[in-house]
């Protein structure tokens, strides 16, 4: 009986492995998927002989890993160009407005067009915070203002499925709803959302998550119920924290309740991180935490801009995540790679300290490492996932390639990306979706979102 041909063989590619091989580009590369989904060898010059299932030649265009998302709302995707006047509780008002009322079947169809937008984008991982089933209630002084109302449990498990029908790789978030029921059932509702996305391929769910919500909580021991749920059911936690420049006092109290409770450390990744101190730095770099950096929504809501460069001095592990649909507007990573390098600098940071090169790494290796899932994801190196991109500098032309790697964060956009490949199989080609149920997603998304709308 003979071995399964090889998936995929790409050749005569621009290669941008983001690896620690010290070489940023490989010309002339040649790369080889495994009937495993995963990267069977790489190389220069002539590929090996043999019969693989498809071969690409992919003439000079740049190949490089599938972008990584470390903050990620998927839900979101049918609420895009909502509160454009508003800073970040206005702006949640306004979008969580428009899918308050939806059903788990309604959600189901929301979250898998934002996982098939990201796909087509060249985003192959996403860190993904489910919509809770308790819903969004106004915050008034940086606080939840009521207690919302509880969905059913099924609004969570069809959240998990869409990402699943997609084909994206993710990992998983679910809030804990502290403010309603006793600690048990809080925790036994969050059990059963973790038991239901385990059940998702093993391939495809590369982690579960607490979605930190202590800067919200209404109960002095969020924290201490987060430590427990994490030890219980094994889980990371990623925390919206120091986001806005609303109530900042406010917000930098609940860092000691983080402390306390023992949550920091490298399980523990900062979602945005804005509003810091030199000191909350320290203590966070000291304990191992991680930073997910969202430039393109702090920029839409007037968050502020994170002192990524200090961080990353620091020591701690930083990726950037696309955060909503519905905040960013546009799930494009190169945009979200310019727009960070270009606050940043535009903000007093010397062009040195932060080069394309670290965009990129940032994009991709860096946002699997802050999420603890770089040994599958993130770069393009044998034994992990052949998930890439292939994207061509000369449609439409960009002119030569000087430095491939500062062209490829600088110059490329969506308009260039050809090919999005996950596992060795393509999911897109030219921005469309291979997907075979792509089109009704595309559909039902307005269906389901106009039909909410109505009963709002």
């Amino acid at each position: 009986m003979t071995d399964a041909l090889p998936l995929l063989r790409i050749r005569n590619a621009t290669l941008l492995p983001v690896d620690d091989s010290g070489e940023d580009v490989l010309h002339d590369a040649w790369l080889e998927v495994g009937a495993d989904g995963r990267v069977a060898a790489i190389g220069t010059g002539t590929p090996p002989s043999g019969r693989v299932v498809e071969d690409l030649d992919v003439a000079g265009a740049l190949v490089a890993p599938g972008f990584v998302s470390s903050h990620s709302h998927l839900f979101t995707s049918g609420s895009r160009g909502l509160g454009s006047d508003c800073t970040l509780y206005g702006w949640a008002d306004a979008m969580y407005a428009r899918t308050r009322e939806a059903t788990p079947e309604e959600i189901y169809w929301c979250v898998l067009h934002g996982s098939l937008d990201y796909l087509d984008n060249g985003v192959t991982t996403a860190f993904d915070f489910a919509d809770p089933l308790l819903r969004w209630e106004p915050m008034v002084d940086g606080k939840r203002s009521e207690v919302g109302h509880l969905r059913p449990i099924e609004y969570a498990y069809r959240q998990v499925d869409a990402k699943v029908d997609a084909g994206l790789r993710f990992v998983h978030a679910i809030q804990l709803d502290e403010s309603v029921g006793t600690d048990e059932e809080i925790l036994e509702r969050l059990g059963a959302g973790v038991a239901h996305a385990r059940t998702a391929p093993a391939d495809q769910l590369l982690r579960a998550s607490v979605s930190g919500g202590v800067q919200w909580a209404r109960r002095r021991d969020a924290a201490d119920l987060e430590a427990e749920a994490m030890e219980r059911f094994r889980l990371m936690n990623q925390a919206h924290f120091l986001e806005t420049p609303e109530a900042v006092e406010h917000q930098r109290s609940r860092f000691a309740w983080l402390r306390e409770a023992g949550l920091l450390g490298s399980d523990f990744v900062f979602g945005h991180f804005v509003q810091t101190t030199p000191e909350i730095l320290d203590e966070a770099a000291a304990n191992g935490c991680a930073v997910s950096w969202q430039p393109a929504a702090n920029g839409r809501l007037g968050s502020g801009v994170a002192d990524v460069v200090g961080m990353r001095e620091r020591g701690m592990r930083v990726g950037i995540g696309l955060d909503d649909q519905a905040c960013s507007d546009l799930a494009d990573p190169w945009q979200s790679m310019r727009l960070g390098l270009y606050t940043l600098r535009a903000t007093g940071t010397p062009p040195s300290s932060l080069l394309p090169r670290d965009l990129l790494r940032i994009h991709t290796r860096g946002a699997a490492e802050a999420l603890g899932v770089d040994d599958r994801v993130g770069s393009l190196e044998v034994g992990k996932q052949a998930d890439l991109v292939v994207v061509d500098p000369r449609h439409p032309d960009v002119g030569p390639l000087w430095d491939p790697v500062a062209s490829y964060v600088l110059s490329m956009s969506l308009r260039n990306l050809r090919r999005v490949v996950v596992g060795g199989r393509t999911v897109s080609v030219d921005g469309v979706s291979t997907n075979p149920v792509a089109d009704e997603a595309r559909a039902k998304l307005h269906e389901v979102m106009h039909a909410i709308a109505v009963r709002s």
